[in-house]
């Protein structure tokens, strides 16, 4: 569905149109005057992958931080500001990127885009607002220490990443979070949090003069950007290696994964396709009609092609008894390989291209979620067209694409696979 041409939730006229601020801030905007509101959504290049040596998990701090006093408003004054006109601020940290949303009512726009100026030029990290949030975050560490789930995942990234920044935890262990020092998160502010390196999307009740001002406001103090260190491109190691975290539970949970395809490959959206096809798919996907509803082995099995910026794999879960562990690892097995030999059927390729399109448009059903999907779009260079081109591009895959996509991430079907828990046959 085009939002050059419709508003996704209201079928009213609307049009997504750059707009750029003085300091050379671009946001992408849909103009929407239905409901008296305005959703921001921003991002930063540079993330957890740039956490300093030794300190993972800077990046999740810093961004817990930025709205934890700024200027001259300590932590408590600050979130009385935002509770006071219900405006929802918040930051999150990814391997790639720092970003964050902003939703307001019109008639507290102003002082939004003030808060949020703040949060971003002038954050505080006063000395006690970090203890405090370094505390939150090694209790949940220390929590998830007998999360077979949360086990399995680190120790995936750990063998499969082994050596580069992907492989280091983005929350960081409880030593590397008690060792991050307030000058490592200045200087992590410093290189991330600048005017250059921003994309922002606005969705709402805000005209495009309106909106160039208030990025000015929001952005413009931002000083140009430091310098981020480089993260080689990789893909995922150890495939065909079984790596065991021994834990003292019922079941085992699975984490496995195979090569995959970046989002700005051109056999990204065949390689899309597939995976739904294979694990995706939800109720529909072989994996979860051969795991779980033919054998019962699983409550839930699936996959998704994850795409950072210097990998891309195809990721897997699921969990089972500890005695079934290497029989559903067989089924998956057979599976990847029926698909590489065989590929889908005609109806089960046309099946995952009707479901992919016509889904699509969920994904634009608030502004907040619209403002997300424009500036993940935006983050990624996919042009401001992606949205209009997508369903057609899903809708054109041919078989002879999915074997192509099949080739490039299933290969010869070998895995890296991690178990927590205690299987038998493993």
């Amino acid at each position: 569905m085009n939002l050059a041409e419709t508003d996704i939730r209201t079928s009213s006229p609307a049009k997504a149109l750059p707009v750029v601020s003085t300091p050379g801030v671009e946001a992408w905007h849909v103009e929407s005057p239905v409901v008296p509101m305005i959703a921001l959504a921003f991002t930063f290049e540079g993330g957890a992958a740039q956490d300093p040596e030794g300190k993972a998990g800077c990046a999740q701090m810093l961004a817990r931080l930025l709205d934890e006093g700024a200027g001259d408003l300590t932590s408590d004054a600050f979130q009385e500001r935002l509770a006071a006109r219900a405006i929802e601020l918040s930051f999150h940290a990814g391997p790639d990127a720092i970003g964050g949303s902003l939703k307001m009512l019109v008639k507290h726009a102003d002082e939004a885009i003030d808060l949020l100026a703040l949060a971003l030029a002038k954050p505080r990290f006063d000395q006690d607002a970090i203890e405090r949030v370094r505390a939150q975050v090694i209790a949940g560490l220390r929590y998830q220490q007998n999360d077979p789930g949360v086990m399995a995942s680190r120790r995936f990234f750990r063998e499969g990443f082994a050596g580069h920044a992907y492989g280091r935890p983005s929350s960081g262990t409880i030593e590397s979070v008690a060792a991050i020092t307030r000058a490592d998160l200045v200087a992590m502010h410093a290189r991330i949090v600048g005017r250059g390196r921003v994309k922002v999307a606005a969705v709402g009740a805000i005209g495009a003069a309106q909106l160039a001002e208030s990025l000015n406001r929001a952005f413009g103090a931002l000083p140009e950007a430091g310098a981020l260190e480089a993260v080689p491109r990789t893909t995922v190691q150890e495939l065909g290696r079984r790596v065991l975290v021994d834990l003292d539970v019922p079941q085992s949970v699975i984490r496995f994964g195979l090569a995959g395809v970046a989002w700005r490959d051109p056999d990204f959206i065949p390689a899309y396709v597939l995976n739904h096809i294979l694990g995706g798919g939800a109720f529909t996907s072989r994996l979860f009609q051969e795991v779980r509803e033919k054998r019962g082995l699983a409550y839930t099995v699936g996959t998704s092609l994850v795409s950072h910026r210097a990998t891309a794999m195809i990721w897997g879960y699921t969990a089972t008894k500890n005695e079934r562990v290497g029989e559903a690892l067989s089924v998956i097995s057979d599976e990847i390989g029926r698909l590489v030999a065989d590929g889908p059927s005609d109806e089960e390729l046309q099946k995952a291209k009707d479901y992919l399109t016509g889904s699509y448009a969920l994904g634009f059903d608030t502004s907040t979620k619209i403002a997300h999907q424009l500036v993940q779009i935006a983050f990624e260079d996919l042009g401001m067209d992606y949205i209009a081109r997508r369903n057609d591009m899903v809708a054109g895959v041919t078989q002879a694409d999915i074997r192509r996509a099949a080739a490039r991430t299933f290969a010869d079907g070998r895995m890296l696979v991690v178990a927590a828990g205690r299987p038998t046959d493993f």
